[in-house]
């Protein structure tokens, strides 16, 4: 059910307790987790898995929602941007967050966007319905076509909103506004989309892909 991460370990320091699976959002923390340096164990949990540890994911989140982080301390952090901006927060030389203020500002901004506009049209149009009272198939596929129409909308605003030189708000290296654009982006459609609709974000997030501290998360979670 657990397994160890692969951060680079900072002596006999406590290891953090992630909460993931496979081709999930939690791809995004390990990522940070690694860049940052901290050990950390993977413990697989999620909705739409049985036999992984629910129980135990419910008891820290009561939504039952990956990522979930458990820091050394026992600590519990939930949603995916408040985890990356905490990280990027107490670790400043790691640089998952820009130094300067404005461009720091600018990533948090668009770590909040992907969170509050992009997952949320995922969290519909993956589980319609929830979020309607018609029982048909046909209805509850109406739903689905409409939030994840609205997802490529959000998408095409963020590819708007924030440029990539090469990487978004004048970052040095990818941070954390890069990973979880890479990883959330994978997901109803949204890179087949930006690809026709925004082409320069879609070769963004391709870059990104093979930087090296993206693309050992990216192979363990979705292996070719």
């Amino acid at each position: 059910m657990a397994r160890a991460g692969t951060a680079r370990s900072r002596g006999s320091d406590p290891a953090c307790t992630l909460y993931g699976s496979q081709g999930s959002g939690s791809a995004a923390v390990e990522m940070a987790l690694r860049r940052c340096g901290w050990p950390y164990r993977v413990v697989r949990a999620s909705s739409w898995e049985d036999d992984s540890a629910q129980s135990e994911l419910a008891a820290l989140n009561p939504l039952g929602q990956i990522p979930t982080l458990v820091l050394p301390d026992g600590a519990v952090l939930t949603e995916s941007a408040a985890i990356l901006i905490h990280l990027g927060l107490v670790e400043p030389g790691a640089g998952l967050l820009p130094t300067r203020p404005a461009p720091r500002a600018q990533a948090i901004r668009g770590l909040v966007f992907i969170a509050a506009n992009c997952y949320a049209a995922l969290s519909v149009a993956d589980y319609p319905e929830r979020w309607t009272t018609a029982t048909s198939s046909a209805a509850r596929e109406k739903v689905r076509a409409a939030a994840r129409a609205r997802l490529h909308r959000h998408w095409a605003i963020f590819a708007d909103t924030f440029e990539a030189r090469p990487w978004f708000c004048g970052a040095r290296r990818p941070g954390a506004l890069e990973f979880l654009a890479v990883v959330v982006s994978r997901w109803s459609g949204a890179r087949a989309y930006l690809s026709r609709a925004r082409p320069v974000l879609h070769e963004t997030l391709l870059r990104i892909e093979g930087h090296p501290s993206v693309a050992p998360v990216l192979q363990a979670h979705w292996p070719a």
